[in-house]
């Protein structure tokens, strides 16, 4: 378990286990509002399968307490970068700060090993681009795919 001591706005816990045989189901059933479903999957279990198919990614849920309200992975690059990547909240969730305490939980475990921390995101994700450079995260000019790649760099 991953727990840095964040809290959302209602003051709850938020920690990011591994995903196994006790939680998968409920993280398979996270689902982004609609509006987000251009930039998201449907639902996390595409990012499940990707984790479990995968050599680079390995899943993470994301609980409020003892709930599960969220996905996110992380890979590391062949230039030893740390990625995040495939963070969904529940919509049902969403509002809460979880997302803002997702990446921050996450990021600070990453930032042990002293390496730049990368993520991406489309170009539209207004709210996405927000959050990231919100908690430090800056554009670096590249692209990924569709999305544009913003790094954080090891303090």
């Amino acid at each position: 378990m991953i727990d840095s001591g964040e809290r959302d706005r209602l003051g709850r816990l938020v920690t990011l286990r591994p995903v196994g045989d006790d939680n998968w189901r409920p993280v398979a059933d996270v689902a982004p509002r609609d509006d987000q479903r251009g930039f998201v999957p449907a639902l996390a279990a595409r990012y499940l399968l990707l984790t479990t198919h995968s050599d680079v990614w390995t899943s993470l849920a994301v609980y409020a307490d003892d709930a599960v309200v969220g996905h996110v992975m992380w890979g590391v690059d062949d230039d030893g970068s740390r990625w995040i990547g495939g963070m969904v909240i529940d919509a049902a969730e969403q509002g809460r700060g979880l997302g803002r305490a997702t990446v921050r939980t996450l990021a600070g475990r990453l930032a042990e090993a002293g390496h730049p921390i990368r993520l991406s995101y489309h170009p539209d994700n207004t709210a996405a681009a927000a959050l990231y450079t919100s908690l430090g995260f800056h554009p670096t000019g590249a692209m990924e795919d569709d999305e544009l790649v913003a790094e954080l760099l090891p303090s």
